[in-house]
């Protein structure tokens, strides 16, 4: 593999400019190839973005030359074939979130992953984000003590039409897997998967989650109050609650650039780094040093977690009685 690592993207989106945006800053990497349904589309967004080859349609790209990873920007139920497609290639693979619809994809995606020696990574850049990891690392060094109790939040509201993907339950709509899979993800990075699951979801019009709201019981009476929401805005925090003080990850807590922690008995303390860009900067990195290096996943976001993110997912739909018709 060359120095420079030569990225693709599928489905050429909102979230794909933003990602775009920021593989122009990681040095060593760059655009080289893009692939939409539509020609004109994706002839546009080459040519913002400086890439060689642009594609009418998802399977060209496989045979683009030089080609050493393809992101997946697709909506939430296409990413199991697109990344398959990917993988029996033996093309390497950075999934937007969720990995995929449930477990029993996202299962089969790393099992095809692991057969054909390939590198797969769950898109969860939060992971990434220079102040999430020294908020990781203060945990570690026990700052606030053993955590007790976890609180997290992920609310806007979603002011598109009823057609809109956000609220389709045949894309995975809903509340909570496009935004409540971010503190289900904080609670599970810090805690695994929880002994039992509370959860509750009010539904829209369109039968998809407009809110959930979540417990996550752990041993040692330890609570993770867990919320997202496609109605209203909330204030996109996490507090994690420990015995001697309380981390405070300031919104949007998922690409913070500020921590703030409060002690019992002296002054508050104050962390934090800006991130690069719109905050993609530091996953493309971390896949381009992953490959460069061999690796065919993460070690700060191995596969192990992402199925096991993808259970607890699982579970709060099952409890919160979420149900994706002709997909479940």
């Amino acid at each position: 593999m060359s120095s420079t690592i030569n990225w693709g993207i599928i489905a050429p989106g909102r979230i794909a400019h933003k990602f775009a945006h920021d593989l122009q800053l990681a040095e060593g990497a760059r655009l080289h190839a893009v692939a939409s349904r539509s020609m004109e589309r994706a002839s546009a967004f080459a040519n913002q973005y400086g890439a060689h080859h642009a594609y009418g349609s998802y399977e060209e790209i496989l045979d683009c030359p030089d080609l050493d990873v393809i992101y997946i920007a697709s909506p939430h139920t296409e990413h199991f074939a697109h990344t398959l497609m990917c993988l029996e290639r033996k093309i390497p693979v950075l999934c937007e979130k969720p990995l995929a619809i449930n477990s029993r994809q996202a299962r089969q995606m790393v099992e095809t992953a692991r057969a054909n020696d390939t590198f797969l990574m769950d898109a969860i850049w939060t992971r990434f984000i220079p102040a999430f990891e020294e908020a990781l690392q203060l945990l570690d060094d026990g700052i606030v003590g053993p955590l007790k109790t976890i609180r997290a939040d992920f609310g806007f509201r979603a002011d598109f039409p009823p057609e809109h993907r956000i609220f389709n339950l045949a894309l995975g709509g809903g509340a909570l897997l496009d935004v409540g899979i971010y503190p289900i993800f904080l609670a599970t990075l810090l805690w695994g998967k929880p002994d039992n699951v509370k959860a509750s979801a009010a539904f829209g019009p369109t039968g998809a989650d407009l809110s959930s709201a979540m417990i996550f019981e752990y041993t040692g009476n330890r609570l993770a109050i867990l919320d997202a929401s496609i109605a209203v805005n909330t204030s996109i925090e996490a507090f994690l609650y420990g015995e001697t003080g309380t981390m405070h990850i300031h919104s949007r807590f998922h690409h913070p650039a500020k921590v703030a922690v409060s002690y019992y008995e002296k002054p508050t303390e104050y962390f934090g780094h800006n991130f690069t860009g719109n905050g993609y900067y530091h996953e493309i990195l971390e896949v381009c040093e992953c490959l460069r290096n061999g690796q065919k996943e993460s070690k700060k976001l191995p596969l192990s977690f992402s199925l096991q993110l993808m259970e607890v997912l699982d579970w709060v739909r099952k409890e919160a009685g979420i149900v994706y018709p002709g997909i479940d």
